[in-house]
C-alpha cells in the first residue's frame, strides 16, 4: 500500500449529526454507532470535500497508508455502488430517475430468476429487516424517496414473517414524500417460487 491523502474522523468530536454524509458522492462516510465513521479506505478519494460540511471540525485529511482509490471498483462500471441499505447515500446519482426494487438479503439467494425476473432494468437496494435496525430504513427511504425523482418501487421478500415488517415503512415513506410513487410487493416462498 503507498501513503496517500484521505481523511480522519475524529470520534470525540463527532456528534453523528450527519452534515457530512450529502457531501461525499462515493458514499465514504456513513453514521454507524451514531458517529461518522470512513466505511473504507478504499471509497475516500482524498478530496476532502465533507471538511467543510462538519460543524464540529471533526474531518480533517491526514496522509497515511491506505488502499488506492479506484473509482471503477467503487461505483462499478453501471455505476451503483454499494446496494445495502443501510450504506447507500439518500443523493447517490445512480437513484435519480430510477426503477427502485428493495430486496430482503435472502431473495437473491433463494429465487433462481433474480437477476432477470426481478432486477433487469431496475437499481437494487438490499437489506434484512430481522436483522438490520428498521427505524434508520425508514429514515433512509423518506430520504431517498423526498430527495431524487423514484420512478417506481417494488419490495421483494421471502413468505416468512420476519421479511413483511418493510412493507408498511417503505408504504409509509412513499406516502410522506408527498410523491405518487408506484409500489409493487413481490412475495417469494421457500421454496424459491414466486407467489405474487
Amino acid at each position: 500500500m503507498a501513503k496517500r491523502k484521505i481523511i480522519k474522523i475524529d470520534e470525540i468530536k463527532c456528534n453523528g449529526c450527519g452534515q457530512c454524509i450529502p457531501s461525499c458522492p462515493e458514499g465514504a462516510i456513513q453514521i454507524i454507532d451514531k458517529k461518522a465513521r470512513l466505511i473504507s479506505d478504499l471509497f475516500c478519494d482524498g478530496l476532502g470535500a465533507c471538511i467543510g460540511h462538519c460543524p464540529e471540525g471533526a474531518i480533517t485529511i491526514e496522509e497515511r497508508e491506505a488502499e488506492e482509490y479506484d473509482e471503477r471498483k467503487v461505483m462499478f462500471e453501471h455505476g451503483q455502488w454499494p446496494i445495502q441499505i443501510m450504506l447507500v447515500p439518500p443523493f447517490a446519482p445512480f437513484l435519480n430517475d430510477a426503477d427502485l426494487l428493495i430486496a430482503a438479503d435472502c431473495v437473491g439467494f433463494a429465487y433462481a430468476d433474480f437477476h432477470e425476473g426481478l432486477l433487469k432494468g431496475k437499481t437494487l437496494l438490499v437489506g434484512c429487516p430481522k436483522l438490520d435496525d428498521v427505524k434508520l430504513y425508514q429514515e433512509k427511504f423518506n430520504q431517498i424517496f423526498k430527495q431524487n425523482n423514484i420512478k417506481s418501487v417494488s419490495y421483494a421478500h421471502m413468505e416468512v414473517p420476519c421479511c413483511f415488517g418493510l412493507v408498511g415503512i417503505i408504504n409509509q415513506a412513499v406516502s410522506d414524500s408527498g410523491k405518487k410513487i408506484p409500489f409493487k410487493e413481490v412475495i417469494i416462498s421457500i421454496k424459491g417460487e414466486r407467489i405474487k
